[in-house]
C-alpha cells in the first residue's frame, strides 16, 4: 500500500474518535451492551462503542460476543467505525459481497485497507483471522509505533501491524508468546480492538514544551541569568526539553582561555537534553592539537549530540564518540545522527544538521559534511520507520542564510515530516515561531545570540504527529537575577579571565588608536581603518573574491592608548562580539549605502561607515542622497578603479549592519535576497589575529573618506 501522509491517515479515524464522545452522549437512545445477555462487563464499553457507530448485534438480546466474525461483517464494523463513505466509493468488483455490505467493502478497497482474496472474490463468508484484522485496523486507523513482542507466530506481512497494535495497547495477544495470527477473531474481541484503537487516537495528543538556545558564543557570565529563566520554566513544566542549536564556541575570553570548558560546566549544571554542532565548534581544527578541545567537550557532556550530516569517522580524536547509528537511545557524551526522547509516554525524534558552509568558514579538518536536504529526508524516514512521527530538527543552518548553502526556510519547504526546526547560525531573534504552512506544517524558532534570550515553544501534536496548536516567545534574560549555583561555577573561571584581560596581545601601538564617539561617528579614523583592514584580511581567507570591508562607527566604543595593547582594551573597544558577514553587493547598492553613511554628516551618526579596500569622497553641503562625489575600489596591485554600479563586489561587514542595522535598508534587501554569507567570525578576535602579524602598528588617516567641504 502506498504511504499515507499524516493528514490522509487522520481522515480515517476522525469519526471513530468522535464516536467516543457520542457513545456517552446518547445513553438509552441506541442499543446498550447491557441489553445483551452475552456481553460480560469487560466487553461492555467496547460493545457500546461499536453500537454507537451503527453496528448491530446478532439479535435484540444477543450480540454474539464469543462467535467468530465473518469477513463481510468485519468490513461493515470497520467502515461504520471509521465513518467511511459507503455510498460514493467506486465498485470494488467483488462478486461475492451481499448488497448489505457492498458499500462497506467498496470503501475499504478504495482506501487501501484490504484488497480482498482475489480481484473478484472478497471471501465474504469466511471467518476473519486475528492477523488479518490486525492489518485492517492498523491501516484503517493509521496506527503508528513499534514495540518489541515475543509472539512466536508473527512474521512476514503481519509484523508491522501487530507491533502497531501492541504499541497502542489495542491488544497484547492471546498469550505472552502468541498473538493468535491464524485464530478466528471473535465479535467481542473485534469490538475491543476497534474501541481501543479509537481510544489510542483520541488520547494520542501530545503537549510538548521546548526550551532552546543558540549561538551563545562563550557568553559565560550571561548564562547565570539565563539559567534562572530556565529554572522558572521548569517550575511550571518539569518535562520541558532543553536544546542547543550550536556555536557554543568562540566569542569571549572565556573561550580563548578555556575552549568550551566553562560553558560545558554550566550546560551540565542546568541539564541540557541535546545539542548540535555549529560551525564555530570547529574553529580550533587547524591548531596543533586539532579538535582535542571539541572531543573533550563531547566526552564530558552530560547530554548527547546530534548531527546527521556530519562525519567524524576520519578524525581519531572522536573514536568511540560517534555512535554511527541512524537513531540511538540517548547516551551522554556521544554523537548520533538522531536520538529518541520519551515525553509523557510518547516518543519524540530529534536529529541534527550542521551547515555545509563550515568547510569554508571554519577549520573542520578531517570532519566532513553532507547535503542537509538528503540527510533530513533520510532521518525523517528512519524515525517514521520506527513509528515516530513527532520530529524535531536541531539545526545550525541559519534561518534565511545564503541559499547557495543551506537554511531553515528551505529545509522546511523541501522536507516533509519535520514538525519543529530549532535553529541557529544567523542570530535571528524570532519573537514568535515562524509557521511554514503546508499539508504537514513546520514551525521554525531561533533566539538571536549571546544568551540574550531563552526561547520557549509550547506545541501540541495530534496522534499522527501533526502540529495542531502552538505558542512561542523569547524570554529576555537581561532583567533576570543571577542564579547562585551558576555564579559559584563561574567564579574560578572568571578569576582567570580577569587576569587574561590584563594581558598583552603582544602588539604595541606607536600612536593612540582613535575611537572617540565624536570621531568614529563623523569621519575616518586610524582605528576604523585598522578594524576594517583586519575584517578584510579575515574575509579574504574565507572568500578570496572579497575586495571591500565596512564597519559602522557605532560599533567602535573606545580608543586604545599608545603602547602595549591588552585584551581588555580590545574588548572595551569592541564589546558587542559582532560577527562577520560577507555580502554580494552590486555597485549601485554600495553607492546607496555610502549615501546613507554620510547622510547627516558632519553630525554624529552611528551608521557612519569606516572602509577598507576602497575610498570615497562626498560633499556634506549637498542634500542627503546626493552627496557622494566619487567612489574607487582598490585593485590587487594597490591601484584604484572607479566603482562600477553594474558590477558585483563581495563586501565584508558585521551582521548587525548587513541585516539592516542603523537603517541600512539596502543591506537588509540584499540579506533578504539571500546574498549574505555568515561565517560568523567575532570582531575583536579578527582584530587581534590581524594585529598579531606585527610587533608595532602605526596606522594613519589615509584619505579613505574625504568630505570635500572640509578640504
Amino acid at each position: 500500500m502506498a504511504k499515507m501522509s499524516k493528514s490522509y491517515r487522520k481522515f480515517f479515524a476522525t469519526a471513530a474518535a468522535a464516536a467516543l464522545v457520542t457513545t456517552a452522549a446518547v445513553p438509552g437512545v441506541l442499543a446498550d451492551a447491557k441489553d445483551y445477555t452475552d456481553v460480560p462487563e469487560r466487553y461492555q464499553d467496547a460493545v457500546d462503542f461499536v453500537l454507537a457507530n451503527g453496528v448491530k448485534g446478532k439479535s435484540s438480546t444477543y450480540f454474539g460476543t464469543s462467535e467468530s466474525i465473518k469477513r463481510v461483517d468485519a468490513a461493515v464494523f470497520l467502515a461504520n467505525v471509521l465513518g467511511l463513505d459507503t455510498v460514493g466509493a467506486p465498485d470494488a468488483g467483488f462478486i461475492d459481497v451481499p448488497d448489505r455490505a457492498k458499500g462497506a467493502v467498496n470503501a475499504l478497497k478504495e482506501f487501501g485497507i484490504t484488497d480482498g482474496k482475489t480481484s473478484k472474490l472478497f471471501d465474504s463468508n469466511s471467518t476473519i483471522t486475528r492477523g488479518e484484522l490486525a492489518i485492517w485496523i492498523e491501516r484503517g486507523f493509521g496506527l503508528v509505533g513499534k514495540t518489541d513482542t515475543a509472539f512466536a507466530d508473527v512474521s512476514g506481512r503481519y509484523v508491522d501491524s501487530v507491533q502497531a497494535l501492541a504499541a497502542n495497547d489495542v491488544t497484547q495477544g492471546v498469550s505472552s508468546t502468541s498473538f493468535g495470527v491464524n485464530a478466528s477473531a471473535k465479535r467481542g474481541d473485534y469490538a475491543i480492538f476497534l474501541f481501543k484503537a479509537a481510544m489510542a487516537i483520541e488520547n494520542g495528543d501530545l503537549g510538548l514544551t521546548l526550551m532552546h538556545t543558540n549561538d551563545t558564543h562563550a557568553q559565560v557570565e550571561k548564562m547565570a541569568k539565563k539559567i534562572t529563566a530556565i529554572k522558572e520554566v521548569r517550575e511550571v513544566n518539569p518535562d520541558a526539553l532543553l536544546l542547543d542549536a550550536g556555536d557554543v564556541f568562540s566569542g569571549t575570553l572565556y573561550f580563548n582561555k578555556f575552549e568550551g570548558e566553562a560553558d560545558l560546566a554550566l550546560m551540565n549544571y542546568i541539564g541540557y537534553d541535546a545539542m548540535t554542532f555549529g560551525n564555530h565548534e570547529f574553529d580550533l581544527g587547524a591548531s596543533a592539537e586539532g579538535h582535542k578541545s571539541l572531543s573533550e567537550f563531547v566526552k564530558n557532556a552530560e547530554f548527547p549530540f546530534v548531527s546527521a550530516n556530519t562525519d567524524f569517522s576520519k578524525d581519531e580524536l572522536f573514536n568511540g564518540l560517534e555512535m554511527g547509528s541512524t537513531i540511538g537511545e540517548e547516551i551522554d557524551g556521544k554523537i548520533f545522527d538522531g536520538i529518541i526522547k520519551e515525553v509523557d509516554g510518547q516518543k519524540v525524534g530529534i536529529f541534527g544538521l550542521t551547515t555545509e558552509e563550515t568547510t569554508g568558514i571554519s577549520s573542520p579538518g578531517k570532519v566532513e559534511f553532507s547535503n542537509y536536504i538528503e540527510e533530513a529526508e533520510r532521518m525523517v524516514a528512519a524515525f517514521e520507520a520506527e513509528g515516530i512521527n513527532k520530529i524535531i530538527a536541531l539545526t545550525h543552518l541559519g534561518y534565511d542564510d545564503n541559499v547557495e548553502y543551506d537554511n531553515d526556510l528551505t529545509l522546511a519547504e523541501m522536507v516533509d515530516g519535520i514538525d519543529v526546526i530549532v535553529g541557529g547560525h544567523t542570530h535571528t531573534p524570532l519573537s514568535e515561531p515562524m509557521l511554514i504552512e503546508k499539508e504537514e506544517p513546520t514551525l521554525i524558532v531561533q533566539t538571536g545570540s549571546n544568551s540574550d534570550n531563552l526561547g520557549v515553544l509550547d506545541v501540541e501534536f495530534d496522534y499522527y504527529g501533526t502540529v495542531t496548536a502552538y505558542a512561542g516567545e523569547l524570554i529576555s534574560t537581561k532583567e533576570k537575577a543571577e542564579d547562585e549555583g551558576a555564579l559559584e561555577i563561574i567564579k574560578p573561571f572568571k578569576a582567570e579571565v580577569d587576569k587574561l584581560s590584563a594581558e598583552s596581545i603582544g602588539v604595541t601601538a606607536a600612536v593612540a588608536l582613535e575611537g572617540k564617539r565624536e570621531i568614529v561617528r563623523t569621519q575616518e579614523s586610524n582605528l576604523g581603518n585598522l578594524i576594517t583592514d583586519g575584517m578584510l584580511y579575515t574575509a579574504k581567507k574565507i572568500n578570496p573574491e572579497t575586495v571591500i570591508a565596512l564597519t559602522n562607527g557605532g560599533g567602535i566604543r573606545e580608543s586604545i592608548d599608545a603602547g602595549d595593547i591588552t585584551l581588555g582594551e580590545v574588548r572595551t573597544t569592541m564589546p558587542f562580539s559582532n560577527t562577520l558577514g560577507i555580502m554580494k553587493l552590486k555597485g549601485s547598492e554600495l553607492l546607496t549605502a555610502l549615501e546613507h553613511s554620510v547622510s547627516i554628516a558632519p553630525e554624529a551618526n552611528g551608521a557612519f561607515l569606516h572602509v577598507s579596500g576602497m575610498k570615497f569622497s562626498y560633499d556634506s553641503s549637498k542634500p542627503a542622497g546626493e552627496r557622494v562625489v566619487k567612489v574607487e575600489v582598490q585593485n590587487t596591485d594597490g591601484t584604484f578603479t572607479e566603482l562600477d554600479e553594474n558590477k558585483y563586489y563581495y563586501t565584508a561587514t558585521n551582521t548587525f549592519t548587513a541585516k539592516g542595522g542603523d537603517n541600512y535598508t539596502v543591506f537588509n534587501d540584499v540579506y533578504k535576497d539571500g546574498r549574505l554569507s555568515e561565517p560568523g567570525n567575532v570582531d575583536y578576535q579578527m582584530f587581534i589575529d590581524y594585529l598579531q602579524q606585527f610587533e608595532t602598528i602605526e596606522p594613519t588617516v589615509e584619505g579613505r573618506i574625504v568630505d570635500v567641504q572640509q578640504n
